[in-house]
């Protein structure tokens, strides 16, 4: 049986170099690659050897209503696992955003917190 890998996730932002930094500085990743993308866009990919988010800006960035668990194809969250959770949290009040929904069961420890563009990402860890 063939086992497929998550290798990447494609996400729209209104400033694709700002977050693409937010995230190198929050989860100690590399931008593998940034250019132009789709309709005159830029695109960064960042991430690890192994997978990364896509993080695209179009040339003029539409907002909408925010994605819920309630809608059907809407984005619930991005989770992310770390070794250091208590680590990850101080980056992140450092960046000026707010951890919210702390909870401690199996597998892990995790919190969540919303970026600039309002995409929840759900930070976990295991040890």
């Amino acid at each position: 049986m063939q086992i497929g890998f998550l290798e990447h996730v494609n996400i729209t932002v209104t400033d694709s170099a700002k977050t693409a930094k937010m995230l190198c500085d929050l989860f100690g990743w590399k931008v593998r690659w940034s250019g132009p993308a789709l309709d005159g866009g830029t695109t960064y990919h960042v991430g690890t050897n192994d997978a990364y988010l896509a993080v695209y800006m179009p040339p003029m960035p539409e907002k909408k209503e925010p994605s819920s668990h309630l809608v059907t194809g809407g984005l619930n969250h991005i989770g992310v696992l770390v070794q250091d959770i208590d680590l990850t949290e101080s980056k992140v009040l450092d960046a000026g955003f707010k951890p919210n929904s702390h909870s401690d069961y199996e597998p892990g420890k995790r919190f969540y917190f919303y970026d600039d563009d309002g995409i929840e990402y759900e930070v976990v860890s295991y040890t």
